[in-house]
């Protein structure tokens, strides 16, 4: 009855929107779309809108085939590839239902949309295919306490080193939905990716880097305008999966420190996103999100078992007969992430932020003498340049995420270790749907930072990607607080980027050089204690995504 209910209430706040057909998170049309809109003064991207196309659109093409069916609005979306070739070991995120992966990948994706008044179905699968070679994962010259610590953290996410023994093959559901829409606003059962937030590559919350998942929602697909501004939101439930894979391809370690078995039970979402444009002040948008997941096989019995992003924040709770009860211990996490976009049009220039916390505090006096406590930050920017008689703008965008566990961890826990990074938790076992984050693609705690500077015009773009990636902080100073022979873990890349619009096809290319600094924490044959030198490994990424357009205007 409780579901009935539930599904009830969903239905009744149906209502519309304009629908975006366009794959709005494909990385090609993701940027470009945000520079295009920076360029008219357009809205910012709490959840990222899709390409406009017409007149007005510095995309001069209609995007689909009409199949002019009567009484129908039958359309065939457009075809979407991704091909990624990766050396010695995986590299790259935000790529939806691709994997981690050593060799050749192939994505693919397109499908049709249909329109009944205010029904709205699309059928978008995708097909993911993938060599997954084997490739040199945890060495086997680390301290008992060393794997221990591993371990430790890895249970507490799920981040597999390999997705399977062998090539690896997959066909979903992807960008699919079945909506009735209203207006601003749409309600129905998709499978189709999440982005909440303004980041560019990465987002505390939902991003394009794991599969998508199947939920229910109601959601805004364009600015609702009110009297004191404009809204966005969305309201889901659904359910997200484990990958079924142990943590390290190497089973005999996997035998020895797995201390007690990993939960592989579906992970039961929440989650509920605001943000809000004032009226006074155009360029700034604000924005609150929160999520809870709880193992699927937990009972939900009342109204904020179903939809706890609704129930307070402090976990203690007072009851009339004066006694308190931890809810911690019903199973479930949380994350609440606050997040600020600001443009500046004349300028051509925005900036933004995400801040979050997870495990939320027992009661308001440990939130205000622990405010740091399981935090993670975004931040970044982007900046057009014009330069006087060039037909190119520059561009320069960067973007640093932040997921390490803060110092408060050497006063909040005996020793010196910690527990948790951004996206991992003892409660539900990390936030990710098949065994990669749905929010920050660079696995549990790491660090990111990111600059880019190319030549833009219209979707053509020459540049250069710099990267700095900081692998699992949180393992490392949980298992290396005191000083150490092995050094952490840093990839350092330079990537060479172009992009091209050749008729109805978009390109997007990348080529990158990936520098590991003490690859997987590994010391070099010749390291000494008085000379530590890690052992480094370098490969390559060379990555093309394409989009075909079916028609083209005069």
């Amino acid at each position: 009855m409780k579901q009935i209910v539930i599904l009830a209430v969903f239905s009744f706040l149906t209502v519309d929107a304009v629908a975006q057909d366009v794959f709005r998170d494909f990385p090609l049309l993701s940027e470009s779309s945000r520079r295009f809109s920076l360029e008219s003064s357009d809205s910012s991207f709490p959840i990222r809108p899709g390409l406009r196309f017409g007149s007005d659109s510095l995309l001069s093409m209609d995007p689909f085939i009409n199949l002019g069916i009567q009484g129908l609005e039958t359309r065939i979306l457009p075809i979407y590839a991704i091909t990624r070739i990766n050396t010695k070991r995986p590299y790259g995120w935000g790529d939806m239902l691709m994997i981690p992966n050593v060799g050749f990948q192939q994505y693919i994706s397109t499908g049709i949309n249909v329109t009944w008044k205010f029904f709205r179905l699309q059928v978008q699968p995708e097909f993911v295919w993938a060599q997954n070679g084997n490739h040199q994962g945890l060495g086997e010259d680390l301290s008992t306490r060393n794997y221990k610590d591993r371990y430790f953290t890895w249970g507490r996410g799920d981040f597999p080193e390999r997705y399977a023994a062998k090539s690896y093959s997959k066909i979903w559901w992807g960008q699919s939905k079945l909506t009735a829409n209203f207006g601003s606003f749409e309600a129905g059962f998709s499978t189709q990716n999440i982005w909440w937030g303004p980041g560019q590559w990465n987002s505390l919350t939902f991003s394009n880097n794991a599969p998508g998942f199947p939920h229910l929602t109601i959601n805004t697909t364009k600015p609702a305008k009110t009297f004191i501004g404009d809204f966005e939101a969305q309201l889901f439930i659904g359910k997200a999966s484990s990958s079924l894979q142990a943590p390290s391809q190497n089973d005999s370690l996997n035998s020895l420190y797995i201390e007690r078995p990993l939960p592989d039970d579906k992970r039961y979402l929440n989650a509920l996103m605001v943000s809000y444009q004032p009226k006074w002040v155009p360029n700034l948008t604000l924005g609150f999100a929160r999520t809870f997941q709880v193992y699927d096989s937990i009972p939900r019995n009342s109204f904020f078992d179903w939809l706890p992003v609704f129930e307070p924040f402090q976990k203690e709770r007072f009851f009339e007969d004066g006694n308190t009860v931890d809810f911690d211990g019903n199973g479930r996490d949380q994350q609440v992430v606050l997040f600020g976009d600001f443009r500046i049009p004349k300028a051509q220039m925005e900036i933004y932020f995400e801040y979050g916390k997870r495990d939320h505090a027992l009661n308001w006096r440990e939130f205000v003498l622990n405010p740091d406590h399981s935090r993670a930050f975004l931040f970044g920017f982007l900046k057009l340049f014009k330069v006087p008689e060039w037909d190119y703008k520059i561009q320069v965008r960067s973007e640093i995420t932040h997921q390490q566990e803060s110092i408060n961890r050497i006063v909040r826990y005996s020793g010196l270790g910690g527990r948790n990074s951004w996206h991992e938790h003892a409660q539900a076992r990390g936030f990710t749907n098949f065994g990669q984050g749905m929010g920050v693609g660079t696995g549990q705690g790491a660090n990111v930072q990111m600059l880019e500077v190319g030549l833009v015009d219209g979707f053509d773009k020459l540049g250069l990607l710099f990267e700095r990636v900081a692998r699992d902080q949180g393992f490392y100073y949980r298992s290396y607080y005191e000083p150490s022979e092995r050094k952490p873990w840093t990839d350092l890349s330079l990537g060479f980027l172009y992009d091209r619009k050749f008729g109805n096809l978009l390109l997007s290319s990348k080529l990158q050089i990936i520098h590991a600094k003490n690859y997987q924490w590994q010391l070099s044959p010749d390291s000494t204690p008085e000379f530590p030198k890690g052992e480094n490994l370098t490969s390559v990424m060379a990555q093309a995504s394409l989009i075909y357009f079916w028609n083209k205007r005069d």
